[in-house]
């Protein structure tokens, strides 16, 4: 990518729209309406631009967005498109300043295509990079939050044109507190904006590259089922991830509780795992995976959850009984596995208290 970056067209969007659903673990919302909605931007003539972390000046102002709520609300809540533009326009004129790009908070899911089309709207470019490199639950669970970022002002926005900014926040659990009680008076669905970073901040805090790294994956599936290869063979094989389980969906325990979607899965081991039993632990993502009641995967590392026949990401919102799957794993970025991170997204901080993080370790990666 040069410094100019990289305008993204309409054939680009379903393959990162596919990226961004693997890289989210489950979750981020469904990433097909996201794509829907940047799409007609785009046709109906808007530009965005995606920009490596060294375009910008050090202090130019960049805002982070991202949709608030429960993915499985989103299956029939469908978002009207400017939520999450409104509410980066209502920090901007809080905080007093101008942004010059948006930035993901999480590049999983619908998440991902959140910055793009609030850029669109803005007529600002993207920044190549996200604050988790993966899906988490709640709003403090950012790279940028861990790293020292600003809780307030901040903004929250709805589809029926409802703006709460939120002036004074002591600390970003405050922020998630205040953010997901409104969210889910606005039906559990919302777009939320934090306070303008600076370009310095970003660059040192941001997961990098993980624009591209979404486009990149959803072009392997693509090929990979152009060429009727084994996708999931494919996409293990050119992200560094390794297979931990195939087999099929026997249950599925969903509620809504709180704003978010909890619950398990489980799954029927087939294949190499024939006898052998999983389970996924949810909280809009995935969190943990057990095999036989032994822990194999866990947070902040990314559990990912692929169609066996054509490697289609499943978000949890659509996970169902009798789907075959197969479950892989990926190593979560450097910046989510430092002490400061896991106390924040390791899994005692999603109430895991017997588990100590064992991190995974990357695989080769064949082009």
């Amino acid at each position: 990518m040069s410094d100019k970056g990289y305008l993204l067209k309409e054939s680009d969007l379903l393959p990162l729209s596919i990226g961004a659903a693997l890289l989210g673990t489950g979750g981020g919302g469904n990433p097909y309406v996201g794509m829907l909605r940047a799409r007609e931007l785009i046709r109906k003539g808007a530009e965005v631009r995606v920009l490596p972390l060294d375009a910008l000046p050090d202090d130019a102002w960049i805002g982070e967005v991202g949709g608030i709520g429960a993915p499985v609300v989103g299956v029939e809540k469908i978002e009207e498109g400017g939520e999450c533009y409104r509410a980066m326009r209502a920090v901007e004129e809080t905080a007093g300043v101008k942004l010059s790009a948006t930035i993901s908070a999480e590049i999983g899911g619908s998440n991902a295509l959140e910055p793009v089309i609030a850029a669109a709207y803005a007529g600002l470019p993207v920044i190549d990079g996200d604050g988790m490199g993966r899906a988490f639950p709640e709003v403090q669970m950012t790279t940028f939050f861990i790293y020292g970022a600003k809780a307030a002002p901040a903004a929250i926005a709805d589809e029926k044109g409802n703006v709460v900014v939120f002036k004074e926040v002591i600390d970003m659990f405050w922020l998630e507190t205040f953010a997901r009680g409104v969210s889910v008076n606005m039906g559990a669905a919302a777009g939320l904006a934090i306070a303008p970073m600076s370009m310095e901040f970003v660059r040192r805090t941001a997961v990098p590259g993980t624009v591209t790294q979404a486009l990149s994956i959803g072009h392997t599936v693509l090929e990979a089922r152009q060429k009727r290869q084994n996708v999931v063979e494919r996409v293990v094989a050119s992200t560094g991830g390794k297979l931990f389980f195939t087999g099929k969906v026997t249950d599925v325990r969903r509620e809504l509780v709180g704003g978010f979607a909890r619950g398990h899965a489980h799954i029927s081991g087939v294949g190499d795992w024939a006898g052998s039993e999983a389970r996924i632990a949810i909280q809009n993502e995935n969190l943990v995976l057990w095999v036989d009641e032994v822990p194999v995967i866990m947070v902040p590392d990314l559990i990912i959850n692929l169609e066996l026949d054509t490697g289609e990401p499943i978000t949890t919102e659509v996970l169902r009984y009798g789907q075959r799957i197969a479950v892989i794993g990926l190593p979560v970025h450097e910046l989510m596995k430092t002490p400061k991170a896991l106390e924040i997204v390791g899994p005692k901080a999603f109430g895991y208290p017997e588990l100590t993080f064992n991190p995974l370790q990357p695989q080769p990666v064949v082009a």
